[in-house]
């Protein structure tokens, strides 16, 4: 007796009907339910060639549905997701690169000018100071 255990736990489903999980048989039913509605509606109208290619167009979202995930998620969350990213927060992402080897060798020669300054500053006050000593002793 052998018993089939799928690696990942996450992977699991549950048959219901035919083979096919609960979702995918109430969405394979929709999309029959879609189809018959659709050629019942349009074959007076239309052409029976013309009509059969309107029923597949009709029953392949709700088909689709039912069978496709993506990233793990059913397509109605898929969705969600799409409409939330894209239309309601969209972002605007740009890429700046970050070589810190080239920040780092640029900050150090400011670093050193910054320091020539004060450096300049300092005598210059030094210097001013002597004058004013100077001015006052004469």
């Amino acid at each position: 007796m052998e018993v089939k255990i799928n690696r990942e736990i996450r992977d699991y489903t549950e048959s219901m009907f035919f083979g096919l999980s609960m979702r995918q048989f109430f969405f394979s039913v929709m999309a029959c339910l879609v189809a018959v509605l659709v050629y019942f509606t349009l074959k007076p109208l239309i052409g029976l060639e013309t009509v059969s290619w309107v029923c597949i167009l009709a029953a392949v979202p709700f088909a689709a549905i039912g069978f496709l995930k993506y990233n793990g998620m059913p397509a109605e969350k898929f969705l969600w997701a799409v409409i939330r990213s894209e239309i309601l927060m969209p972002k605007h992402i740009c890429f700046g690169n970050t070589n810190l080897y080239y920040r780092m060798m640029i900050e150090e020669p400011v670093k050193e000018k910054k320091k020539k300054k004060h450096l300049k500053m300092g005598r210059r006050r030094e210097t001013e100071r002597k004058e004013k000593h100077d001015k006052n002793t004469y």
